[in-house]
């Protein structure tokens, strides 16, 4: 069965919409990472915001009334002729919804119990559904009327890759014919302070891959798909998950079953490695990510791939990091370029000559040619691997 991703709606630190985001990936353009105390009691650290006017949320659906949900309804905004259309062909019980998420509305329990402390009560219009896990997926289904299945995939840093493979197989068992697809997590102090306690933040921009790296720039994005059986523009082919438990932070240096995850996409799409045109990189800036993903990649496809991590830019975006990956390879696809723009990898650093040799692009890098096919990795805590491959249609 071929499924095809029909449209795409996007914000994160270096834009608010498809056109702005691609144009400056392709310039390398770091400024939308900036230093704010706001989520660190006074200590000030450097974060991926999105700064663009969001919209407001009804009151009618105050229950739902959160950042991570405004996220999702400007994303929403910008694919809504798209979801009318398919509202239209096969009604609301045959649409799904499928979303990852770390954090939720989280935010908003922060700032209600901060009210809390300082009034002993808690805020009018605080509900405790703002923040659960599930909530996006709720808010959407009810927001536009959907009856189809709506649920959350919460796996860390791969959640919303994760709602790819459980929106593809709706579909494949005919339970849906078409899945509004993808993952948003907006900032908060919980975040910020945890990968604080792991000594996981870096202690300036992030450097991924290079050899001075020394941690993650958390950031905020939303990416929203949507997946059919109807022709689109770009193709979803393979999809490849794989759990190795190693430890519950730390990668497995061997790499083991990321490899099988990134084999597993190809074998899942029909191809081989020699068919990736670019391939973007989990690439997190941490010390051994960096150098497991670094080890993986090499043996999968060498060191001739065009490859980088766009973290540079955006920061981590942990739940919704892999749907926003992808759509930066969707936007590529997307883009009638003879020359293969591509994505470079942004570290104003020196590359880690420890490190397995990759092929990481510099600005201005191109292809060669048009960019037919592209896979993105994700990887979360507890050895929770995926890649996914999606070509031009």
């Amino acid at each position: 069965m071929k499924l095809y991703l029909n449209d795409l709606g996007l914000l994160c630190a270096v834009g608010s919409s498809k056109a702005e985001v691609l144009k400056r990936l392709l310039a390398g353009d770091r400024s939308g990472l900036i230093a704010t105390d706001e989520f660190s009691s006074g200590h000030s650290v450097i974060l991926g915001q999105v700064t663009s006017q969001l919209p407001e949320i009804d009151p009618k659906y105050s229950y739902y009334h959160c950042r991570n949900n405004q996220l999702l309804l400007a994303a929403l905004s910008q694919i809504s002729k798209t979801v009318d259309d398919m509202m239209a062909q096969f009604g609301g019980d045959r649409i799904g919804i499928v979303l990852g998420t770390s954090t939720s509305g989280v935010r908003n329990t922060e700032l209600a119990l901060a009210w809390q402390a300082e009034k002993g009560v808690l805020p009018d219009g605080f509900h405790y559904k703002q923040q659960q896990m599930g909530a996006g997926a709720d808010f959407l289904a009810s927001y536009l009327g959907i009856n189809g299945p709506a649920y959350t995939v919460s796996t860390a840093c791969s959640s919303s890759g994760k709602a790819f493979a459980s929106a593809r197989r709706l579909i494949k068992l005919g339970i849906c014919d078409a899945v509004i697809v993808g993952g948003a997590d907006s900032l908060c102090s919980l975040t910020v302070n945890g990968f604080a306690a792991l000594e996981s933040l870096s202690t300036g921009f992030c450097k991924p891959f290079g050899l001075h790296r020394d941690g993650i720039t958390i950031g905020e994005a939303v990416s929203l798909f949507i997946l059919s059986k109807e022709p689109g523009p770009v193709a979803l082919k393979g999809i490849g998950a794989t759990s190795d438990a190693y430890h519950f932070s730390a990668p497995d240096p061997a790499g083991t079953a990321v490899i099988r995850a990134m084999q597993r996409a190809l074998d899942d799409a029909g191809i081989t490695p020699n068919d990736i045109d670019y391939l973007n990189l989990h690439g997190t800036a941490t010390v051994l990510n960096d150098a497991m993903e670094s080890k993986a990649v090499n043996a999968v496809f060498g060191a001739d791939l065009a490859v980088s991590s766009s973290k540079g830019m955006t920061g981590h975006t942990l739940g919704a990091a892999a749907a926003l990956e992808l759509a930066f390879c969707w936007l590529l696809l997307n883009r009638d370029d003879e020359h293969g723009a591509l994505i470079p990898n942004i570290n104003e650093d020196e590359r880690d000559s420890e490190l397995a040799p990759l092929n990481l692009l510099k600005k201005g890098m191109v292809l060669g040619r048009k960019i037919n096919t592209c896979q993105s990795n994700s990887f979360a805590f507890g050895g929770n691997n995926l890649s996914i491959v999606i070509a031009r249609a």
